[in-house]
C-alpha cells in the first residue's frame, strides 16, 4: 500500500475534525474544570437528563464506554451531590442513575460553559455559517446514531 500524501491526509474529514474535535475538548475542559468535572462527566449527566439510560451497564453503552469508567464516573458525580443511585426494585443487581437538583444545575451551568467555548472556538464564522455547521453536523451525528442538538440550539 503507498504511503497517503500529507496534503491527502490534511483534506480528510475525519482527521480535520479529529484535530478540531481535540482543541475543542481541550477548550471545554479547561471550563469544566473549574466545577471540578471532566466531559466524560458531563456527558454521564447528559445521557441522563436525555433519558436515553439509566443504568450504569445502560449509560455505558450510550457513552460507548467500559462500564467500570461508568462507575467511577458516578463514584464522582455522587460525591459532589450531581447524582444519585437507587437500587432497582425490580433488579437488586442493577442501580439506576437519577440527576438530583444540583445535578439539574451543575448540567445547566456546563451547558453555559459549553455555549461559551463554542462562541470563542467558532468565533470567526457569521450566524448563518454557524447555523449551517450545525445542521451538517447534526446529519454526521444523527448517522452515528447520536443525538442532535436542540432545534432552539445553533
Amino acid at each position: 500500500m503507498a504511503p497517503v500524501a500529507p496534503d491527502k491526509v490534511n483534506s480528510s474529514v475525519v482527521f480535520r475534525l479529529g484535530v478540531l474535535g481535540a482543541m475543542a475538548t481541550d477548550l471545554f475542559t479547561a471550563r469544566v474544570n473549574a466545577h471540578g468535572l471532566k466531559p466524560k462527566h458531563v456527558g454521564l449527566m447528559v445521557a441522563l437528563d436525555a433519558g436515553r439510560a439509566s443504568s450504569q451497564l445502560e449509560i455505558a453503552g450510550v457513552m460507548g464506554v467500559a462500564p467500570s469508567l461508568v462507575v467511577a464516573l458516578a463514584d464522582h458525580l455522587e460525591k459532589v451531590g450531581a447524582i444519585q443511585r437507587v437500587r432497582d426494585p425490580a433488579d437488586r443487581r442493577r442501580q439506576v442513575l437519577t440527576l438530583t437538583e444540583h445535578g439539574r444545575e451543575l448540567l445547566a451551568a456546563c451547558g453555559e460553559l459549553a455555549r461559551s467555548a463554542d462562541a470563542e472556538f467558532a468565533a470567526d464564522l457569521t450566524a448563518v455559517e454557524s447555523a449551517v455547521l450545525t445542521a451538517l453536523l447534526d446529519r454526521l451525528a444523527a448517522r452515528q446514531g447520536l443525538p442532535t442538538a436542540p432545534a432552539d440550539q445553533p
